[in-house]
């Protein structure tokens, strides 16, 4: 940012349309504006742009806020809802008609298919040219449904320094005399956009580059108004492993999802957004302080970031095994079978091991229902194989030798399984599976001395017990 720009209180915005869930692309657009004002000291706002009365749904506002709420993203103060300035937009539209800006178009739908057709048919680009332009109506247009439109310039070039895209320029001639109100006089997404920035003070704007387009539309409307103009940063979208747009088979789910079905942690979303298409050198993990600290626009790729699954696993992975165990016990105890207060304790005292292995929640949670189970556990058909008449007779002396133990402590019943491996001549991964499956009902679980310790002596030596019977 130049001294100018420093020089201003910097004011962004995110503003998604409530017609669905908050996805992906969406919520890096959240991060990006969050990080950009955080970093110069500045302020975050969410405006609602609720004005497709068919589309828009309270549920969606509620899944885009609880979205953003769960990534710690809500605004600095409460969202505008754009469909409750209506009449300030029209208010806009008639000062723009006044200082003759702006004009009534009486054009009927029918006129403009049939120019349109015809631009087609000649395979020239469409660029409407309205009589209505320089023309006051007159008494034969009384009642008559009008819309309002921008007198563009038509002469000349509009140009972007965009923070992302560097210099950009387009020619005026190329860009319509666009609606500002429609005929049943609402005002459009173009108008109401920028009217919204401006009350709201935004001064910087951080968005997708699939609205380039649009910011030489906005333009001459801010110019028209005498407004200041934003500073823009157009960033290119998130793609999927392939190359291709992100889509739903590439993972381009809500928010929500990221949460619920894949078991993800919001700061490992966090990071991982933040990455995606922005970067400080070679640093991957990065918390939400340090990104406060790096964070600004000169840090933007160009080129589209491809979305990849496997990486933000791996990176999820990373934040459970940093996080706290307490906290990961109440995210993961229902799931895990964990119902009492009793049973979180002992979840939260299990999470140094359990989480070693895990990348996601679900994984967590399915590796603690061991601790839960009731006896007899049902085996699962990998542990019932390893429970054969010789792995049963095993069973039976690392039980009498675990019985004897006098301290119920890991370092203990370590020691009296591996004497029992070394009297039987056993290698000890001979004796810990076939106790893993009596001891989980499973192939798979924590280190078989710390599963000893967690389920402690009489739970224990109990389970084993019903597989050493399961034998006569």
């Amino acid at each position: 940012m130049s001294a100018s720009e420093t020089a201003q209180k910097v004011v962004t915005r995110f503003a998604p349309s409530p017609t669905g869930y908050l996805h992906i692309g969406g919520a890096r657009t959240a991060l990006f504006n969050f990080l950009f004002a955080r970093h110069h000291g500045g302020q975050y706002l969410v405006r609602i742009e609720d004005t497709d009365k068919k589309r828009s749904t309270p549920e969606a506002i509620e899944a885009i806020h609880d979205g953003l709420d769960w990534l710690g993203l809500l605004g600095d103060e409460e969202p505008v809802f754009q469909s409750q300035r209506a009449g300030r937009h029209a208010e806009v539209a008639q000062q723009l008609l006044d200082k003759g800006a702006a004009y009534k178009c009486y054009l009927t739908s029918e006129e403009l298919t049939a120019r349109r057709e015809a631009a087609q048919a000649a395979k020239k680009p469409f660029r409407l040219n309205s009589e209505w332009r320089d023309c006051q109506p007159g008494p034969e247009q009384e009642g008559q449904p009008f819309v309002v439109r921008l007198k563009t310039p038509n002469e000349g070039e509009s140009v972007i320094e965009d923070m992302v895209q560097g210099r950009i320029s387009v020619k005026n001639d190329e860009i319509d005399d666009f609606i500002l109100l429609r005929s049943d006089g609402t005002p459009t997404y173009m108008l109401a956009v920028v009217v919204d920035d401006h009350d709201m003070g935004v001064t910087h704007i951080l968005r997708g580059d699939d609205h380039l387009n649009n910011a030489f539309r906005q333009l001459p409307l801010i110019k028209a108004m005498g407004w200041p103009e934003p500073t823009y940063g157009h960033v290119p979208l998130i793609h999927g492993a392939d190359g291709a747009k992100l889509s739903k088979r590439h993972g381009a789910l809500g928010v929500d999802a990221y949460r619920d079905e894949m078991g993800l942690l919001p700061e490992a979303v966090f990071n991982y957004l933040l990455r995606l298409g922005w970067g400080h050198g070679d640093e991957e993990i990065i918390s939400r302080t340090r990104a406060i600290e790096l964070f600004d626009a000169g840090g933007i790729g160009k080129s589209p970031s491809r979305f990849d699954t496997k990486k933000l696993l791996n990176l999820n992975g990373h934040y459970i095994r940093e996080a706290d165990n307490a906290r990961l016990a109440e995210l993961v105890a229902a799931e895990a079978g964990a119902s009492s207060d009793e049973d979180k304790a002992l979840l939260t005292r299990a999470m140094p091991e359990l989480k070693a292995r895990a990348r996601d929640l679900h994984e967590l949670a399915a590796g603690a229902t061991f601790l839960f189970k009731s006896r007899p556990l049902q085996m699962e058909e990998k542990a019932a194989g390893l429970l054969d008449d010789e792995a049963r007779k095993n069973l039976a002396l690392a039980h009498a030798a675990l019985s004897d133990v006098p301290r119920w402590e890991i370092e203990d019943v370590e020691s009296a399984i591996r004497e029992v491996a070394d009297q039987a001549e056993l290698k000890l991964g001979k004796l810990a599976q076939p106790l893993r499956a009596a001891l989980t009902g499973s192939n798979t679980s924590p280190g078989i001395f710390d599963v000893l310790a967690l389920l402690g002596r009489e739970e224990s030596l109990a389970r084993i017990a019903d597989q050493m019977r399961n034998a006569e």
